[in-house]
């Protein structure tokens, strides 16, 4: 499993609207002609990666709508939330969601609670947002809820932190029986790989054909990519008896 670097610029489709470059991104999700769903994340240019809803995050969403119907009731956990576009559609659709970024970034993690509140959704009532660094097992992941469902969207972005994602990833769903992670990834460099990690960590990487994810909505998913590839995997734990965790 290799990550390559797409040659072009990074999306830069959205003007700012006010001089601090603030800017608030529309996100729709249809279905049958009852079903629409307007999910607003507020963005930041000129903040840091975290204030920006990267290509990888729309993909995971609409993955995750065209599943609402099995949300409700499902105990998720967001890894790097940024924006949360992804967590906050979960949240929407009746799951019970939790939002995490770096404990060390109040400022991520507020401005996570910032698009919760631009979703009407409360902070600590309807969703929850918690501090916590990978590859630490701090309290804060000791206290989370049993989880059925960990996403993530375009978290592989630096070799530097790799393992400890994968060292999270691994420590939750061996707590919680039964659990996946599902995730999306953009390619940013041939040399990345995440292989021998997950061996080493007793994990299993399947991937999730992209094929159909948008059209319910009408999207084309191109429209996300600019020009990256990005793709969708499923993370499972390799059972001791060498199985794998298909539950």
């Amino acid at each position: 499993m290799r990550f390559h670097m797409k040659s072009g610029s990074e999306d830069n489709d959205i003007v700012a609207a006010t001089a601090t470059a603030e800017h608030i991104r529309k996100f729709v999700f249809s279905g049958s002609p009852a079903e629409r769903l307007e999910i607003k994340i507020p963005e930041l240019l000129q903040g840091a990666y975290s204030f920006y809803t990267w290509p990888c995050a729309p993909i995971l969403a609409h993955f995750l709508w065209e599943r609402r119907q099995t949300l409700a009731g499902k105990r998720i956990l967001e890894l790097g939330s940024g924006t949360a576009l992804p967590g906050i559609l979960a949240a929407k659709c009746r799951a019970q969601v939790v939002l995490t970024d770096n404990c060390i970034l109040p400022k991520s993690l507020a401005h996570i609670r910032k698009s919760c509140l631009a979703n009407q959704l409360q902070p600590g009532v309807d969703i929850d947002v918690v501090g916590l660094s990978w590859g630490l097992l701090l309290n804060s992941v000791f206290r989370l809820p049993p989880l059925d469902l960990i996403i993530a969207a375009d978290c592989f972005y630096d070799p530097s932190v790799f393992e400890d994602i994968v060292v999270t990833v691994a420590f939750l769903l061996e707590r919680n029986a039964g659990a996946k992670f599902i995730f999306t990834y953009q390619e940013r460099s041939a040399d990345w790989s995440i292989e021998a990690l997950l061996k080493k960590w007793k994990l299993q990487a399947l991937p999730i054909s992209m094929e159909d994810i948008g059209k319910e909505s009408g999207v084309d998913l191109l429209e996300f990519m600019g020009g990256h590839t990005i793709h969708l995997l499923e993370i499972t734990r390799i059972e001791s008896d060498g199985s794998i965790n298909t539950t």
